[in-house]
């Protein structure tokens, strides 16, 4: 029979737990970007020494909402308040189930009274677009998937070109590419600047806690941009590295954003059964992956929620959003904290000895710089024989020296804690394409602070990343 929605996938394989610990989807990519253009420790350096250049453009689906009724239908999906949400101004944002699970995030900026563009990851897309065909809002959308993970020559088109500019010395690119200085951008808000000949929306972020600037436009004007960049860079001394797709996916490890949470939607009856009907079967949730120690035959003890991920203090609790009253129950419950797990060296070196040694089994092989190999990581935190954790994104910090990765623990467990984290899957390896046989080694991991670079945790601007 063939299978048309996620529900069918799932009754097929009778456990969301085994169907994803076992998708043959392969290793997750970051597309079309040259995975290094000098070396990707010479790259992450530049963000804390220089100024780099990441190229964003074709790894984010974006969403376009606009009509008379988008602000309110987008305050009804997501957590966050739009009631000071004035244009040229962009926000996390952050949709739950009815169950307060997260679904994923996106960036959303508002171009207009009537329209909005979100960009980030496909669980999110999928989500408001589904509230869209299910409700009767004023709406529009027009949706841009993410490049393909391997095009295999074929043609890669987009809407947008996505750059961002960091780094302490970005600020003298901005003024050569501007013709002069830029204006002060408040963090998260918008400004119109000067890229050459081209008048470019300049968004104030950074994705690895520095200083910088992200413009987009039209997809045809991307090869122009770029070349402008890298001119005026050189015009003001600047040694700007452009960043390849294996040094990028690591900057959210300095400046604590868990990108990719396992979206809460496969349990739930009502408006969650109805969305597990209406999901492909080809879609992100019905192929992507768990990777990682943690095994369990409930699918919720993967879920997450927004206290834990540190979104809680903007939730706009004027508002009637999805989910509310779950997240009423949760707010003063004692809900998980995120941590950086900062992973012992000499615990890290035996596992890839273990690769060294002939005829003798080894250890889960951990790559370099981001060994995830699957779309979501679960990796066990344990004190003593007890569960208190979960390892959920990890990688090579050349700035740190230091293997790093981001997750949850109890409530209870302190910052300078040392805990075991159980790294590589049980029984020899799930049936991932991209888990080779292996056996599981234990790795000790400092409990410490997130963000776990002192410049994002010291002088970012105040958000998500830093407010506790």
């Amino acid at each position: 029979m063939k299978r048309s929605s996620l529900t069918d996938v799932l009754n097929e394989s009778g456990n969301p737990v085994e169907l994803l610990r076992n998708s043959k989807v392969g290793m997750y990519v970051y597309p079309v970007v040259a995975p290094e253009y000098t070396n990707w420790r010479s790259e992450q350096k530049a963000w804390r020494d220089t100024a780099v250049l990441f190229d964003q453009s074709h790894h984010m689906d974006e969403l376009i909402v606009e009509g008379p009724d988008a602000a309110a239908f987008l305050d009804h999906v997501g957590i966050n308040s739009f009631a000071n949400f004035d244009l040229n101004r962009a926000k996390h944002f952050v949709p739950v189930t009815p169950a307060g699970h997260v679904i994923g995030d996106m960036i959303i900026f508002r171009e207009r009274e009537d329209k909005f563009i979100l960009v980030g990851r496909a669980p999110t897309a999928n989500w408001v677009q589904f509230q869209q065909a299910i409700g009767t809002w004023k709406v529009r959308l027009h949706r841009d998937p993410r490049s393909m993970s391997r095009p295999d020559g074929k043609a890669i088109y987009r809407t947008h070109y996505r750059f961002q500019i960091q780094g302490p010395e970005a600020n003298k690119i901005f003024e050569k590419m501007n013709g002069g200085p830029v204006p002060d951008v408040k963090f998260f808000h918008v400004e119109w600047i000067n890229v050459g000949s081209k008048r470019v929306q300049a968004l104030r972020h950074g994705m690895a806690g520095a200083p910088g600037l992200e413009i987009w436009g039209p997809y045809g004007d991307l090869e122009y941009i770029r070349s402008t960049i890298l001119e005026s860079a050189k015009a003001a001394g600047v040694d700007l590295h452009q960043v390849g797709s294996r040094a990028y996916s690591t900057n959210t490890l300095e400046s604590g954003w868990i990108p990719s949470p396992l979206p809460g939607i496969y349990t739930g009856d009502g408006m969650m059964k109805d969305y597990r009907d209406w999901l492909g079967a080809d879609s992100y949730e019905a192929s992507g992956a768990i990777g990682g120690s943690f095994v369990s035959k409930n699918i919720e003890d993967y879920y997450v929620n927004p206290f834990e991920l540190g979104y809680g203090f903007y939730i706009g609790w004027k508002s009637d959003f999805i989910g509310k009253p779950a997240l009423q129950k949760l707010k003063d419950a004692k809900n998980r904290k995120k941590v950086t797990f900062q992973w012992n060296a000499e615990d890290v070196v035996k596992v890839i000895a273990s690769a060294f040694q002939p005829g003798e089994d080894h250890y889960k092989w951990i790559d370099f710089p981001q060994p995830n190999y699957a779309s979501t990581s679960a990796d066990m935190v344990m004190h003593n024989d007890k569960m208190v954790g979960m390892s959920m994104f990890n990688g090579y910090s050349y700035n740190e020296r230091s293997m790093l990765s981001l997750g949850v623990v109890d409530a209870d467990v302190q910052e300078g804690d040392v805990l075991t984290m159980i790294w590589g899957e049980p029984d020899g390896g799930s049936g991932k394409t991209s888990t080779e046989r292996h056996k599981q080694a234990e790795i000790r991991v400092r409990v410490s602070p997130t963000p776990f670079a002192a410049e994002a945790r010291e002088n970012y601007a105040d958000s998500w990343r830093t407010k506790k």
